[in-house]
């Protein structure tokens, strides 16, 4: 009986250590970005991030974006007004902003977040207050696209997101490329004067150090109003007299908003030649305001504008692909032309096709 009893433990003994072996060798949860870790933000503030984000608040849209690019998601805990993209968004917790004068933060310490995503235009007094409360911020600041590929690399590496903020950035870089391959070897008189405009009264546009800026250089345009930095407003008498060939209108609401019917009819404007030669466009204000992952739909959106001699295709009106323009499809360019998203001489070519 003893040897049996002892039989039996050294094969208990035997068994216990193959299941620990084997144990050994499942596949386990394994965090590519050791914590804790401390990075200096774009904001120039020194922050440590003690373990991984479980519970995340996003303060700006853009910012909202690129968390849920990198399939967070279910991670995030609020997220800030105005944030509607992707639609999961909009069952978030919505903490107000993205100005600091509009964000709740008894709403936000209600959340108890563990990681904080902030940008430049929640300003520095809301940043402090929160930082101070005790919760991990990190402000991110994009001046031009490089910027927003390195912001969306850094919110991966914090939130141990590392291969897919990687896959994401080259996809965007890819787009981007494909843009600048083609306007690169441009001269500057190929380079079209380009006004943008997000508001009218007063006039807002962007000037160096903005993505927007770098944008229009990028799709092969000049902005007018390269002298002055950041946003600022500026006036009527200086748009004139730097004559924009082309104008682009990012105001929300598209051209059902104010902004858009008063570039068309303003009547100090009449001689420009972008009123001149129907070169006035509407550009989806989310796609080239918000400096998160959708940044790419808005140069590419831009590029076609600025030159359509390159990225215009009338064939592209053919969804079915069938060699064809139909009735239908000839419409659709017509409302293109109608709602800013083609110029007039790009709309006849499309109906031309339809009449062969």
């Amino acid at each position: 009986m003893g040897k049996i009893k002892k039989k039996l433990g050294i094969l208990s003994s035997i068994l216990l250590v193959l299941a620990l072996v084997a144990t050994a060798m499942l596949p386990t949860p394994c965090l590519a970005t050791t914590y804790p870790i401390t990075l200096t933000d774009d904001l120039g503030r020194e922050v440590t991030i003690e373990a991984l984000p479980e519970r995340i608040i996003s303060l700006a849209p853009s910012n909202t974006e690129i968390l849920f690019a990198l399939g967070l998601g279910d991670r995030v805990v609020g997220v800030s007004g105005f944030s509607d993209y992707p639609p999961e968004a909009l069952e978030k917790e919505n903490v107000g902003g993205p100005e600091g004068q509009y964000i709740n933060v008894e709403k936000i310490v209600a959340l108890q977040p563990d990681f904080i995503l902030a940008e430049e235009i929640n300003g520095r007094d809301v940043i402090d207050t929160l930082e101070g409360l005790g919760l991990t911020v990190f402000g991110i600041k994009s001046t031009d696209l490089d910027d927003i590929l390195h912001d969306i690399r850094t919110v991966g590496y914090i939130t141990d997101k590392e291969a897919e903020a990687e896959a994401l950035t080259n996809e965007m870089q890819s787009r981007i490329d494909a843009v600048t391959d083609e306007t690169a070897g441009l001269s500057p008189e190929e380079k079209p004067r380009t006004f943008q405009i997000c508001w009218h009264d007063p006039i807002w546009t962007a000037g160096n150090g903005t993505w927007i800026q770098d944008m229009i250089g990028k799709a092969g345009g000049t902005n007018i109003f390269a002298d002055i930095e950041g946003y600022q407003a500026v006036d009527i008498e200086a748009v004139i007299a730097r004559d924009p060939e082309v104008i682009i209108v990012t105001a929300m609401g598209g051209t059902a908003s104010g902004t858009w019917e008063w570039v068309n009819t303003e009547p100090r404007l009449a001689g420009v030649p972008a009123r001149q030669n129907g070169r006035v466009y509407f550009a989806e204000s989310n796609w080239v305001e918000r400096p998160g992952p959708r940044i790419v739909l808005g140069l590419e959106q831009v590029a076609k504008y600025i030159h359509p001699e390159i990225f215009f295709d009338p064939w592209d009106y053919d969804v079915d692909s069938n060699g064809e323009v139909s009735k239908a499809e000839a419409i659709k360019a017509v409302q293109d032309y109608f709602n800013g998203l083609i110029a007039k001489m790009q709309a006849l070519e499309v109906v031309a096709f339809y009449f062969g």
